[in-house]
């Protein structure tokens, strides 16, 4: 398979889960702006995911721009990755409809946290198979945000149980985190 047809495939994936969340999404049953309260838990779980999902497809294209072939070991973990963020749509319309309860709310952070450690297998990957001449392992000299994200999971899911709304904190962090793309692979691809 080339790079160009996994990266499609991932982006068709990626735009598929966007668009069951949005469908979850019903329109208020009255006029007022009182009518949206009800959809309001819902609302605010899809526009978590969506910036989740949306950090998961920016930080994909810069982590294949470094690529030059793709392999079955890529792929694999490719595909590793995409199905933990295909559960991502059943685990925001669980805490969407239940308010953040505590159960559902360590669910998705339990979501949040494999699609983490997937993501930073692909990257060991990419770099093992392109070896030495990995432009990823160029760019990438230090995986501390990979790491402290996932002590916030592991915080968030654990505070989950007592303190949901807490624990969306800690999620809400990473996502901070990561909201600013990568530039190290910018950079050493520019340099390159």
């Amino acid at each position: 398979m080339t790079k160009g047809r996994l990266e499609a495939f991932s982006d068709g994936v990626l735009a598929i889960i966007i668009t069951i969340m949005v469908l979850e999404l019903k329109v208020p049953q009255g006029s007022s702006w009182s009518s949206l309260k009800p959809i309001l838990p819902k609302f605010l779980a899809y526009i978590f995911s969506f910036i989740y999902v949306g950090i998961y497809w920016n930080n994909h294209h810069h982590l294949f721009q470094t690529v030059k072939k793709v392999n079955g070991s890529i792929l694999w973990a490719n595909l590793h990755l995409l199905f933990w963020l295909s559960l991502m749509p059943i685990a925001t319309e669980w805490i969407g409809t239940t308010g953040f309860a505590k159960n559902p709310v360590a669910a998705y952070g339990i979501g949040l946290i494999m699609s983490a450690i997937a993501y930073t297998v692909l990257e060991y990957v990419i770099m093992r198979c392109e070896g030495e001449e990995s432009k990823l392992k160029q760019a990438i000299h230090s995986t501390f945000k990979e790491y402290i994200s996932i002590i916030f999971y592991v915080l968030g899911i654990g505070t989950s149980f007592f303190y949901p709304y807490i624990a969306i904190g800690f999620y809400y962090i990473v996502a901070l985190i990561w909201l600013i793309p990568d530039r190290r692979i910018e950079k050493s691809l520019k340099e390159n």
